[in-house]
């Protein structure tokens, strides 16, 4: 239970150290800057398009991913999404806003990259990679790392969610639960 709180309260406010804390919220913002950073490059840079990525599409779903990128529209679609969507993502992450959509989004963003590219034994890309991976690479251990951030959530307690959401988390008792946040150790 956390100090200076009830047993309700504890069970609405995880009881992380400051260690546990500190770390989990240094990932969130390292994943979310690494989001929206790859996002506002995307839409800087007049000439980017997802269309050699996903042409090159290997595995599950690779029909769909080549078709998207055969259809000018419809790329203009996905890149618009993908770049926004990263931005999006990225700044719900390092604010701590809406930290569970944009955590959800982001892990589903990453896997659809995993399942467009795995890296595989035998699948040869025409963009290279940074580093010779077999079955893991960034892509799969960030998708990893955002599990963490799902199961074990601080935006509450550090975030704009603590805001937007205090009465839902107090259910009435915001006082209550605000102290309990307060005394995490």
């Amino acid at each position: 239970m956390t100090q200076g709180g009830s047993a309700a309260a504890a069970a609405r406010s995880p009881d992380y150290s400051n260690v546990q804390l500190t770390a989990l919220v240094a990932l969130r913002m390292l994943i979310g800057w690494h989001f929206f950073y790859e996002g506002l490059a995307k839409l800087l840079n007049p000439y980017w398009t997802s269309a050699g990525y996903l042409s090159e599409s290997k595995w599950w779903f690779s029909e769909l991913f080549v078709s998207l990128a055969a259809s000018p529209g419809t790329l203009s679609v996905v890149d618009f999404l993908n770049s926004w969507g990263l931005v999006a993502i990225g700044l719900g992450l390092m604010l701590g806003c809406l930290t569970r959509a944009a955590t959800i989004a982001g892990m589903v963003l990453l896997f659809l990259y995993y399942i467009a590219a795995p890296p595989f034994v035998g699948y040869v890309y025409a963009m290279p990679a940074e580093g010779a991976y077999l079955i893991v690479n960034k892509v799969l251990i960030e998708l990893a790392a955002m599990f963490v951030l799902l199961v074990f959530p601080t935006s509450m307690i550090f975030g704009l969610d603590r805001l937007i959401f205090w009465k839902r988390i107090a259910g009435g008792r915001s006082r209550e639960v605000l102290t309990a946040a307060e005394g995490v150790r």
